[in-house]
């Protein structure tokens, strides 16, 4: 079986852990007397620690194998979702959520390194587009089974298992991945990371996608609670219906945009038509006054976002040294960790008072602005890669 097949299953495991806990912040606000203050750093504190540790991942990435960084990043994460699901208080729970963000880190940069180095440019962005829905997947799994555990079977449990899903996934994983050793093993001249904060659209690209994942995670986030505050869902269907139709429509994207970019090779023009259009939907989809018109704009929000997710970092690639991806994928997955931390934050201390909209409506603009610069930038300027270094691929 290809690599890309056993990366989906780790990945999908990745955003399950990561992604249930938001369906049943009601069952740890009554179980662990959580305030609302302490809800809100469940997501910041796991994304806090997660966006630093993310270039020196890609570091690691780009100088040691990278099959053996992706085995022990499954481990490590799978057994710290087991620590959750055994946390007694607030501080403890939160402790482990610190421990999942940094080895879950270990893991993005490194697997989008190497599918870009198996694969050959015309099939980038399909192959990272097609690895890149496995976190919507699990999205969707992660917030119907974290709502779904909460109200029959505890929300412990729901941890413990996936937990335990992870580590008896990784005996498989091990056995799909090769032998991966970085191209900065065998080379003799070193690629300078400073290179990319020398690259413009490098930069360019990693504004904009920061101020769409701070939309993003609003939707991860807060969209379950925000459906059950506002329409009186409960927790099974919250975690349900905020998951199935934007995951759902994030996958059909990914795969629509990831063939369009690999058709065109513009990858950076449609990642720019991805942001510019999927904003709009999310201000809108948190101001709605009926579920069906909320949901509606959800899945529209999600479709359009399909198309950046599946073509960032493949644009992003195209850019940068092949001896840096690891680096670059770090640093671009940083920006946007960074910003959907502040965001789940400020959302959570302020859904209260002035609520979801406002503060959408700012990321909305915020990422509309920066979407058309990235695309007058793409169209008129020349982008010239940060010195290339041939590497050849394989399929």
């Amino acid at each position: 079986m290809p690599i890309l097949f056993y990366l989906w299953i780790a990945f999908a495991l990745n955003y399950i852990d990561r992604q249930m806990v938001y369906s049943m912040l009601p069952a740890l606000e009554r179980d662990l007397a959580f305030s609302p203050v302490a809800l809100a750093w469940v997501g910041t504190v796991f994304l806090w620690s997660y966006t630093p540790a993310l270039p020196l991942a890609g570091l690691l990435a780009d100088r040691y194998k990278r099959n053996r960084l992706i085995l022990w990043s499954l481990l490590l994460w799978s057994a710290a979702t087991i620590g959750c699901g055994l946390s007694q208080s607030p501080a403890g729970f939160l402790f482990w959520r610190v421990i999942m963000g940094l080895t879950e880190a270990l893991y993005y940069p490194t697997a989008m390194a190497l599918i870009a180095s198996h694969y050959p440019e015309a099939k980038r962005s399909r192959a990272l587009g097609i690895h890149q829905s496995a976190q919507f997947a699990g999205g969707v799994i992660g917030g119907w089974y974290g709502g779904w555990a909460a109200d029959h079977t505890g929300w412990r449990s729901a941890f413990l298992i996936a937990g335990a899903a992870g580590l008896l996934y990784s005996p498989w994983l091990k056995r799909g991945l090769p032998d991966s050793p970085p191209p900065a093993s065998s080379s003799t001249e070193a690629a300078s990371p400073w290179a990319l904060a020398k690259s413009t659209p490098f930069l360019l690209l990693a504004a904009t996608f920061a101020s769409y994942c701070s939309i993003q995670w609003i939707f991860f986030a807060w969209f379950p609670t925000y459906l059950q505050d506002r329409f009186h869902l409960s927790m099974t269907d919250s975690g349900w219906a905020s998951t199935l139709f934007v995951q759902t429509a994030f996958i059909v994207g990914i795969l629509l945009g990831a063939y369009l970019a690999d058709r065109t090779q513009a990858r950076l023009l449609v990642t720019a038509g991805g942001a510019f259009f999927c904003a709009p939907f999310s201000y809108f989809a948190f101001s709605a006054e009926s579920l069906q018109l909320s949901l509606t704009c959800a899945t529209s929000f999600g479709f359009f976002a399909g198309g950046l997710s599946a073509n960032a970092f493949a644009g992003a690639f195209d850019l940068v040294d092949p001896r840096l991806r690891g680096l670059a994928a770090g640093i671009l997955n940083m920006c946007g960790g960074f910003a959907a931390g502040g965001m789940i934050l400020i959302a959570g201390m302020l859904r209260k008072t002035i609520g979801f909209a406002p503060l959408l409506f700012v990321a909305m603009v915020t990422t509309m602005l920066l979407a058309t610069l990235l695309a007058f930038f793409a169209t008129r300027a020349k982008l010239i890669p940060c010195s290339p270094a041939a590497e050849p691929s394989r399929v």
